[in-house]
């Protein structure tokens, strides 16, 4: 019974003091207490019974305790009973020892404790107790670029934060935004280090007061597939612990970047319209087929895309019997798209004859959202010009990739819709692996309309190029030059050489080529050094779909839009020449009058694009969206309007 009986006490003793840090110093404070007490009256015994010494400064028992707890707390004081007997003496040394022992004991708990409260603030382990805020959860290289378009999109609000949790370091993670990013303007930027799939750091952030949730993946596209599968079943028990911190019920707009199509559809299971998931790649494939077919695309969308500029909205209104062919000429700020509602959905481009309805949303490109405002009474009537009712010819291209990078398959699967019978493509990369060769052959037979070969050549070597006679080509794609390559820095420095060995080779021709060359950028801050290299169009990766994800964030709906334009069937943007629509120039008119005249081939006039500024940076390759309708426009030969249209003819 003895022995069961001391187990139970240590047992208890043990669960008591593992609860916290708190129960430690309890128990360290009451020993020492206790210690106290002991000897304050063992010297009480000791002067009762003994000689207590020559001190003329002893004053009984007031001094016991005093002299008891200055001895405890710091040896040093036992010289104050240097006159008193040897027996009180005894009792001071026993003060001193065990003062040393507890004591000591007692300061390295506060002093650990303390040096613990002060790293978690410093690593950031401490609660969040933002409100209406935006959280990002996890870390890659897009997270700056995200920040930077959230900072624009909360810049009308007085105050606004974002959230970081991730695996990283506080302070790694502090120290990037901090010189990659100067002005925050109205927006808190709050990092913090956690595991952000587990249910009690997402309570710890109060993920309960978010206004959306950006999840972000945990590798490259170019890392291996067992780590892309790791990267989305991390997602996946992700987006499970969100649901369960709210008991179950979903109710944040949750965008998550998915590789694999198994589990997009497995994501798909919880039938959440505020779960989006994303395959960043496929979007990055169409977009460069897109761009391949017509120059200035990346410009639009990096204009419609983005928060700076024009912004596309879904705006409700008492439409008065308006048709949505007279729609455009009934808001001062905004071109409708198309039309949204719960019964039919997204509907790009309808009649012009559809007559709005109650129930209706405009889907709408304008400058801001304060200033759609839907006029009963037309603005502006367009003048009726006659169109050339000419049309372009789908033909076959012969397009040259240098490098490989799994969005080259996306592409070509695309090229296949848009491209006729009889296009080439031409595939050089330098000592192609088993399994880049192994997918060139099965996209042959897949794709038995376009003739696809893969050479061993090195892009990046000046004889190689020279010896494919590269500006024979239509158009020149530059893709990653190492399957294998993550930094994206080292993906640019190498496209960066490629473009400057092309434009020695078109210099030293001495003929003008029409050749349209377009290659990816990964990293947005190497988008000043590229426009140096007379390069046609470039689609910067991670910032167009760093967009994407922000805009997301902000309107959920928005996804149904770019399902729409992303696809090839549908309504897609295009960049068009403008003898498509005018026989003679120069044509001088106003953009209200470019919207009736496109609107006569069923297209949606969006902007244009100045062709004598294509290549200017500051003037954004001379695309200019949503132009006031009463603003008076020169139409050049050389010029091209941006149309939401069926095909590119």
């Amino acid at each position: 019974m003895e022995i069961n009986f001391k187990n139970k006490l240590r047992y208890r003793f043990e669960k008591y003091l593992n609860k916290s840090g708190v129960s430690i110093f309890v128990s360290l404070f009451l020993v020492f207490i206790v210690f106290f007490i002991v000897i304050i009256g063992l010297r009480i015994l000791i002067l009762h019974f003994a000689y207590a010494g020559p001190d003329p400064d002893y004053n009984g028992i007031n001094d016991d305790i005093w002299r008891t707890w200055l001895m405890m707390t710091d040896p040093g004081n036992m010289n104050q009973d240097n006159k008193m007997s040897m027996w009180t003496k005894v009792s001071s040394i026993l003060a001193g020892v065990v003062g040393v022992i507890i004591f000591s004991s007692l300061i390295a708990f506060i002093t650990t404790f303390l040096e613990k409260i002060f790293y978690n603030l410093r690593k950031g382990r401490g609660p969040v107790m933002e409100k209406d805020y935006t959280l990002i959860l996890g870390w890659n290289e897009r997270v700056v670029d995200i920040i930077k378009e959230l900072i624009i999109a909360n810049e009308s609000e007085n105050s606004a934060s974002v959230v970081i949790l991730a695996l990283e370091d506080k302070e790694g993670m502090d120290d990037l935004i901090a010189n990659r990013i100067s002005d925050t303007k109205t927006t808190r930027i709050v990092t913090t280090t956690g595991d952000f799939s587990n249910i009690n750091e997402l309570k710890r952030v109060n993920i309960s007061e978010a206004r959306s949730v950006i999840l972000l993946s945990k590798c490259s596209e170019n890392s291996e597939i067992d780590k892309k599968l790791s990267s989305d079943v991390l997602s996946i028990k992700t987006i499970m612990a969100i649901i369960s911190c709210q008991n179950g019920k979903n109710e944040l707009p949750i965008i998550v970047e998915i590789f694999t199509e198994e589990k997009r559809e497995l994501i798909s299971f919880f039938k959440d319209d505020n779960i989006i998931a994303l395959d960043s790649w496929d979007i990055m494939g169409k977009l460069l087929a897109q761009t391949s077919l017509t120059s200035g695309l990346e410009m639009v969308y990096n204009e419609m895309l983005s928060f700076e500029g024009c912004e596309v909205y879904f705006y409700k209104a008492d439409w008065e019997g308006v048709s949505f062919g007279e729609l455009p000429f009934h808001f001062k700020d905004g071109v409708p798209l198309g039309l949204y509602n719960e019964k039919d959905g997204l509907k790009l481009r309808p009649v012009k004859d559809y007559v709005m309805t109650p129930e209706d949303q405009v889907v709408i490109l304008a400058n801001d959202d304060s200033t759609i405002n839907f006029k009963s009474t037309p603005l502006l009537t367009p003048v009726d010009l006659t169109i050339s009712g000419k049309e372009k010819v789908r033909k076959s291209k012969n397009i040259l990739i240098l490098g490989w990078h799994n969005v080259g398959e996306v592409f070509i699967r695309e090229s296949y819709d848009y491209l006729s019978k009889g296009t080439k493509m031409d595939i050089l990369f330098n000592h192609p692996t088993v399994e880049l060769v192994a997918k060139v052959d099965e996209m042959k037979n897949k794709y038995e309309s376009f003739e696809i070969t893969l050479t061993n050549s090195n892009p990046m070597e000046l004889g190689d190029l020279q010896s494919i006679n590269p500006f024979e080509y239509d158009n020149i794609i530059i893709l990653s030059q190492n399957t294998g390559e993550l930094n994206s820095d080292k993906i640019d420095s190498d496209t960066l050489i490629i473009l400057l060995l092309l434009r020695n080779i078109k210099q030293e021709s001495g003929t003008q080529v029409t050749t349209n060359i377009i290659t990816q950028i990964l990293n947005s801050e190497n988008q000043e050094i590229i426009t140096q290299t007379d390069v046609d169009d470039f689609i910067i990766s991670n910032k167009l779909i760093t967009m994407i994800l922000a805009q997301l964030s902000e309107t959920p709906l928005i996804k149904k839009l770019y399902d729409d334009l992303f696809s090839e069937d549908g309504s897609e943007i295009y960049v068009k020449p403008t003898d498509l629509y005018f026989s003679k120039f120069p044509q001088t008119l106003r953009f209200g009058d470019l919207i009736g005249l496109t609107a006569k081939r069923e297209e949606i006039c969006l902007g244009i694009r100045k062709g004598n500024l294509s290549r200017d940076n500051s003037s954004n390759f001379g695309v200019r969206l949503n132009l006031p309708k009463d603003e008076i426009v020169i139409i050049q030969a050389d010029d091209y309007l941006v149309v939401l249209s069926e095909d590119e003819l």
